[in-house]
C-alpha cells in the first residue's frame, strides 16, 4: 500500500511516538537523520531545501509537521530558527495546499510570562522567545490558508512532553524530563525551579494520540491542547514512588518565570473536538515507564 501520511521530524521523540500510533505501511517518514521504522518509507532529508518538497509530498494525503529547532537552540540562533521553524514550515504549507491535510505541532511557547490567572481559548498569544514567535507566525499563516480554502488542517499547541531521552535537546524545559531519568537511575539531580513550580504536562503517547486524532478533527484556528497541571514537587513524588530519589531544588528565577508559573488551563474547544489529556499524574508516569 502506498504511503499516504507524511511525518516530518519523524526521528524525534514525538515523531517516533506518532509513527508507532499509525500503520507503518501508510507512512512516509522524513528527518535529517533517516528514521528506522520497518514497513514505512524512511527518508533522510532537509526540509529547508524547498526543491525537495514536491517529491516528499507526492501521493501524500496528510502531513503531520513536527520538525523543529528546539527553544533553547532557537533562542541562541534566531537565523537557524527562522530557516527551520518558520521558512521551512511556510514552504511546506504552501507546497501541501490543495493536496494534503496539514497538522502542525505548535507549542504553548506562544504564551509568554507573565501569564494571566487562567489560560483559556480567549487568552491572546504573547511569545517571549524566538521559538514561540516563529510558532505563532506559522499558526497565523496556516489559519489564513485554511480561511482562504487553500488547505484543510489545524495547529495544536503542545504542552511539555515527557519524558524526552536523557540527551542534549536544546530545550530550556528539559528538566521536566531529566528528573525522570535521574530518579530512575538513582542519580542526584538539582531541579532548576522550586518544588511549588506549576507546569502543564502530557505524555508522549497521549501527544501522539492527539496528533493522530487531528487528522480527522475539524479544521480551524490553533487549539491549545488539554494538559495535566501539576507542581514539580508532586511530579517528583509520583515519579519516585517505590524508588530512592536524591532531588534538590535550586530555582532559577528566569526559568521559573517562563516554565514554572503555569496557571489553571481551560481548553473547551479542544475538549469539544475530542482531544484529551492524560487521565492523571500516575497514568502519565506509567505511560513514560512503559516506553523505556
Amino acid at each position: 500500500m502506498a504511503a499516504r501520511i507524511l511525518i516530518t521530524g519523524a526521528d524525534g521523540f514525538v515523531g517516533r511516538a506518532v509513527a508507532r500510533a499509525l500503520p507503518p505501511e501508510r507512512l512516509r517518514l522524513v528527518d535529517r537523520r533517516r528514521p528506522d521504522v520497518a514497513g514505512a518509507q524512511c527518508i533522510a532529508g532537509d526540509l529547508t531545501d524547498r526543491t525537495a518538497l514536491p517529491a516528499l509530498l507526492d501521493g501524500i494525503e496528510a502531513v503531520i509537521h513536527l520538525a523543529a529547532l528546539p527553544g533553547g537552540a532557537a533562542e541562541a540562533d534566531p537565523a537557524a530558527s527562522r530557516a527551520v521553524n518558520l521558512d521551512a514550515a511556510l514552504n511546506l504549507i504552501e507546497a501541501a495546499s490543495g493536496r494534503a491535510r496539514f497538522v502542525y505541532a505548535s507549542s504553548i511557547a506562544v504564551f509568554g510570562p507573565p501569564l494571566p490567572d487562567r489560560v483559556d481559548d480567549d487568552t491572546p498569544p504573547c511569545p517571549a522567545m524566538t521559538y514561540g514567535a516563529h510558532k505563532l507566525m506559522v499558526e497565523t499563516a496556516l489559519a489564513d490558508a485554511i480561511r482562504r480554502g487553500d488547505i484543510e488542517g489545524i495547529a495544536l499547541r503542545l504542552p511539555g512532553i515527557v519524558a524526552r531521552p536523557p540527551a542534549p535537546s536544546g530545550l530550556k524545559s528539559a528538566f521536566m524530563s531529566d528528573l525522570f531519568w535521574a530518579i530512575r537511575d538513582g542519580r542526584p539531580y538539582v531541579v532548576p525551579v522550586s518544588s511549588e513550580a506549576t507546569i502543564w504536562l502530557m505524555s508522549a503517547s497521549r501527544a501522539a494520540a492527539n496528533l493522530v486524532h487531528a487528522l480527522a478533527a475539524p479544521s480551524g484556528p490553533a487549539l491549545t491542547l488539554p494538559a495535566l497541571r501539576t507542581t514539580i514537587g508532586d511530579l517528583v513524588e509520583t515519579v519516585a514512588k517505590g524508588r530512592s530519589a536524591a532531588i534538590a531544588y535550586a530555582p532559577d528565577p528566569v526559568l521559573e518565570a517562563k516554565f514554572g508559573r503555569q496557571p489553571p488551563l481551560a481548553t473547551p474547544r479542544a475538549d469539544r473536538d475530542g482531544f484529551r489529556r492524560d487521565d492523571d499524574l500516575s497514568t502519565l508516569v506509567q505511560s513514560v515507564w512503559s516506553l523505556t
